[in-house]
C-alpha cells in the first residue's frame, strides 16, 4: 500500500514538473511590477549558465527562463513578477512568435557580457543614469577610467558605457558658471595631474587619446553606449584628433587658427558637418545639440520609439523593447541630436518629429556597435549640478531607463545581420 502511494506521488510530481517547466517574466505595462529588476534577473540567469530567451515584441519584450527553484526565489526576493508556464504553453507562445504574420522573435541569450563603466574615480556632483540603473538592477560592472583605457584593459570587456564625460578637454564647458567653484577647480586640477602622469602635456591631448582607444575597442568588436555630453564630445574629439580646439583657460594657450576647417568628419561615429562652439562662456560644444533650439514645454516633451521587424532586424528591435512606444523626454547638456547632422548610415531609433530631433541612435563601426542616448536622466526632466540622485524604487517601471538596460543585455544575444 505504501509502495503504491509512493508510486502515485511520484507520478503527480513528474506531472507537475512537466506542466510547470518554464518561467515567463512578462514585460508588459500592467503585469510586471518591476521592469528594471527583471533585466537583472535575466542577466543573473545567463551569468549562471541558465538558458534564457528574449521574446521580442511579446508582451513588451518578455523573458523566458527555465523553471528552477533558485530563479523563482530570486524573482521573489527582487520583487520581479513572473508566471509559471507548462511545456504546452511554452510551445504555444513560441509558435505564435514564429508565425510570419507576427512581428515577434525569440532570441537566445547566450553569455552575460562583461561590463565596464568609464567613470572618474572620485565622486562627482551629479549622478550617472547608467551606473544608477546597473546598481539598482543588480547587474555587476567594473569602473574604469583613463589609466585602464590607455593600458588596453578594454580588451577584458564586451560592453562599455561612457559616463557624462567631456572628451574635448574643455571640462564640460562649465567655465562661465562654475570656474570659481571648489569642485570645478579641483576637477580641473585632478585632470591635469592625471594627464601629466600619463605622459601628456594637455588634458585635451590625453582625452583625445582615450577617445581613440575607445574607437579602437568598438572597431575591434566592442559594444559602446554613451549618454548626454559623452555622445557629441566623443565624436568631436575623434573628428578633431591632432587639432587644438581649446582656448587658453582650458589648456594654457590659444586654440589653433581656423580649426573648424580642419575638422575631419570621417573620423566621427555618428555626426557630420557640425560647427563647433568657439566661445568658452557658452555651455555648448557644437550645434549637434538641440537644447537651445527646442521650444517644447515639459508636459509635451515626449519621443517616439521606432518599430522594426523583429525577425529581420533583431538588434534595433532588442534596443527598442518597451511597454510603450512613447517615452517621456528629459534634458541634459546634450538634450537631443539635430537630425541634420546625423550620418546617413546611423539608425534613428527614437525621435521627436515635432522638433526635428533624434533622441536615441545606433550604428556599426568596424566589427562593433555603438548607441547614443541623449539627455542626462530619464526620470529627472532638468537635472542640475548638485541635485540628488534619482530614487529608482520610485521609477521601477521607467520606459526611459528600460532603453539603457536593453543596451546592457543585447550583447548577450545570438546576432543576425542588420537588414535596415
Amino acid at each position: 500500500m505504501l509502495l503504491k502511494r509512493s508510486f502515485w506521488m511520484l507520478i503527480l510530481f513528474v506531472s507537475f514538473s512537466v506542466k510547470a517547466s518554464f518561467i515567463l517574466v512578462p514585460m508588459d505595462e500592467t503585469t510586471q511590477q518591476n521592469h528594471l529588476k527583471a533585466y537583472g534577473i535575466t542577466f543573473w540567469c545567463i551569468d549562471k549558465n541558465y538558458k534564457a530567451s528574449w521574446l521580442l515584441n511579446y508582451r513588451g519584450g518578455s523573458f523566458l527562463l527555465p523553471d528552477a527553484p533558485e530563479i523563482r526565489k530570486e524573482c521573489q526576493i527582487r520583487g520581479v513578477s513572473f508566471e509559471i508556464i507548462s511545456d504546452a504553453e511554452q510551445t504555444t507562445i513560441l509558435n505564435e512568435i514564429a508565425s510570419p504574420s507576427q512581428n515577434m522573435e525569440a532570441v537566445i541569450l547566450e553569455k552575460a557580457p562583461k561590463i565596464a563603466v568609464y567613470t572618474p574615480k572620485g565622486k562627482q556632483p551629479w549622478d550617472d543614469a547608467v551606473t544608477l540603473v546597473l546598481t539598482y538592477a543588480e547587474i555587476p560592472f567594473t569602473a574604469i577610467y583613463d589609466e585602464e583605457v590607455l593600458s588596453d584593459q578594454l580588451l577584458l570587456f564586451d560592453w562599455l558605457h561612457l559616463h557624462h564625460e567631456d572628451f574635448t578637454g574643455q571640462y564640460g564647458k562649465f567655465y562661465s558658471s562654475y570656474k570659481n567653484i571648489p569642485w570645478y577647480i579641483e576637477q580641473k586640477k585632478e585632470a591635469e595631474v592625471l594627464a601629466t602622469k600619463l605622459g601628456f602635456k594637455k588634458v585635451s591631448q590625453e582625452k583625445g587619446a582615450v577617445a581613440n582607444k575607445i574607437r579602437d575597442f568598438v572597431i575591434g568588436g566592442g559594444f559602446m553606449f554613451a549618454m548626454c555630453s559623452a555622445t557629441d564630445s566623443f565624436d568631436i574629439a575623434l573628428a578633431a584628433t591632432g587639432i587644438d580646439i581649446c582656448e587658453a583657460m582650458f589648456d594654457g594657450d590659444a586654440s589653433e587658427a581656423s580649426y573648424q576647417s580642419k575638422i575631419d568628419y570621417n573620423n566621427s561615429f555618428a555626426f557630420k558637418n557640425f560647427t563647433l562652439e568657439r566661445r568658452p562662456e557658452v555651455y555648448e560644444f557644437s550645434d549637434i545639440d538641440m537644447t537651445s533650439k527646442r521650444k517644447i514645454p515639459m508636459d509635451k516633451d515626449y519621443f517616439t520609439l521606432m518599430e522594426f521587424s523583429a525577425k529581420w532586424d533583431p538588434i534595433p528591435s532588442m534596443l527598442c523593447q518597451n511597454h510603450t512606444q512613447l517615452v517621456k523626454g528629459f534634458m541634459g547638456q546634450t538634450t537631443a541630436f539635430d537630425s541634420e547632422f546625423i550620418k546617413s548610415n546611423v539608425l534613428v531609433m527614437g525621435s521627436c518629429e515635432l522638433n526635428g530631433e533624434a533622441r536615441y541612435i545606433h550604428g556599426q563601426k568596424g566589427k562593433g556597435m555603438f548607441t547614443f542616448y541623449s539627455g542626462h536622466d530619464p526620470e529627472d526632466f532638468q537635472h542640475q549640478v548638485g541635485d540628488p540622485p534619482t530614487v529608482l524604487d520610485l521609477h521601477s517601471n521607467s520606459p526611459g531607463y528600460r532603453l539603457i538596460l536593453n543596451n546592457v543585455l543585447f550583447p548577450a544575444a545570438k546576432k543576425k545581420k542588420l537588414k535596415t
